[in-house]
């Protein structure tokens, strides 16, 4: 269960360190499993030289994860987003690793126009440095489409311990899910990035080559916000997958969660207001100041954060506001 870090900012679009803190022990707090930091969530443009913010946020967040895991049983895995072509990936998963990330998610953006080889070759130099978590993301948003075949040769990676599997399309996902199982590979985690289909990604059992499994977790944006009742709502799938029969309950709580997903991450306006959709329900819980992005142009939708409001209002039961007010001004400290 690992929420993606969204990137903390003052009204000036200057880094707000102390709210940075504060989600990355909310998160802990919450219950995560673990946390992606560097991804879309925390914003690429941290990466800019101009901006400068890509060692001191996956800094900050393990030093803070650090000092919290000590204080639970449970383990938590810091995950390294890492970009661009086979230099800059490198450069990036060295960093993470000196930093006491365990493994690196490897964004796929740069490789548009290569042939599905040499991206494996790429994927295979990030590994040899950092154990690799494969992202399978949606076109729409900057990811590009790879034949089962790609995946079928991806999962036998030697270095290789998760995929994030984000297409949204189902086709797509079954590539991912037949080819890990029909590697024979039990050491790859496999985690939903789905935000359209969360419940029945996680609910589902896939079979194939004779095996069957679910999918281990999910490594979500959406699970960046309400992640105290995401975490529990999590366990209640791990109880459902163990009976013989699944309550048709969960079919009305996949819609559920898809609706709100679809208000906060902007669906209507093609995902333009993803960001400031998720930093506009941390706002209001007070964890954030601001729904800023580095980026000035990007901001809330006209109407999303009415239907912010709309989906906060009839799925009460996916919020975890009492949570956060109870424990706020000790993550702010």
């Amino acid at each position: 269960m690992i929420p993606a870090l969204p990137l903390a900012l003052t009204r000036r679009r200057r880094w707000d360190e102390r709210s940075q803190a504060a989600l990355v022990r909310y998160y802990l707090a919450a219950g995560a499993g673990g946390l992606a930091v560097g991804v879309h969530s925390t914003q690429f443009a941290i990466r800019d030289p101009a901006i400068g913010l890509f060692e001191p946020v996956l800094r900050l967040a393990a030093v803070v994860a650090a000092e919290q895991s000590a204080r639970r049983a449970s383990a938590f895995a810091l995950i390294a987003g890492l970009c661009g072509r086979t230099p800059q990936a490198l450069q990036e998963a060295a960093l993470a690793r000196s930093l006491g990330y365990q493994a690196g998610l490897l964004s796929l953006g740069a490789w548009q126009r290569d042939d599905e080889r040499t991206v494996l070759r790429h994927c295979r130099a990030v590994a040899a440095e950092i154990p690799l978590v494969g992202f399978y993301l949606q076109p729409a948003v900057g990811g590009r489409v790879f034949s089962y075949r790609f995946w079928r040769a991806f999962a036998d990676i030697p270095g290789l311990v998760a995929v994030k599997i984000a297409p949204f399309n189902r086709y797509r996902t079954l590539d991912v899910v037949r080819a890990v199982l029909e590697s024979g590979r039990d050491d790859v985690a496999l985690y939903t990035g789905n935000d359209d289909n969360i419940l029945a990604d996680l609910l589902t059992p896939f079979s194939f080559g004779g095996r069957t499994r679910h999918i281990d977790g999910g490594l979500l944006g959406q699970w960046g916000v309400w992640t105290h009742r995401a975490v529990e709502l999590f366990r209640d799938v791990q109880r459902a997958r163990a009976q013989p029969r699944l309550a048709a309950a969960w079919l009305d709580r996949n819609a559920a969660l898809t609706d709100a997903n679809a208000a906060i991450f902007d669906a209507a306006h093609d995902f333009a207001g993803c960001l400031p959709g998720i930093h506009e329900v941390l706002r209001r819980q007070g964890l954030l100041a601001t729904t800023a992005c580095l980026d000035p142009d990007e901001k809330l939708s006209p109407g999303q954060a009415a239907e912010i409001t709309r989906v906060t209002r009839d799925y009460a039961w996916l919020t975890d506001d009492d949570f956060v007010a109870q424990h706020r001004d000790a993550w702010r400290r």
